[in-house]
């Protein structure tokens, strides 16, 4: 599994970073989506899953 991100689409909202601090946080300059584990543990799986669905912008996505 490995997380894409698309800074350029993120609003910021923040949601990915509530749900799974360990894998995504947020930019201090700007609020945009910094991921911390590209290619994260397979157990995070379901948890990155649910903040992709959560993500308001569709500016994350995770290929197999």
């Amino acid at each position: 599994m490995k997380i894409k991100a698309d800074t350029g689409r993120c609003v910021g909202a923040g949601m990915c970073a509530l749900t799974l601090p360990e894998v995504f946080d947020q930019s201090e300059d700007d609020g945009t989506v910094v991921v911390l584990e590209t290619e994260p543990r397979e157990d995070l799986r379901t948890l990155v899953n649910r903040a992709v669905q959560l993500c308001p912008s569709g500016a994350l996505s995770v290929e197999d």
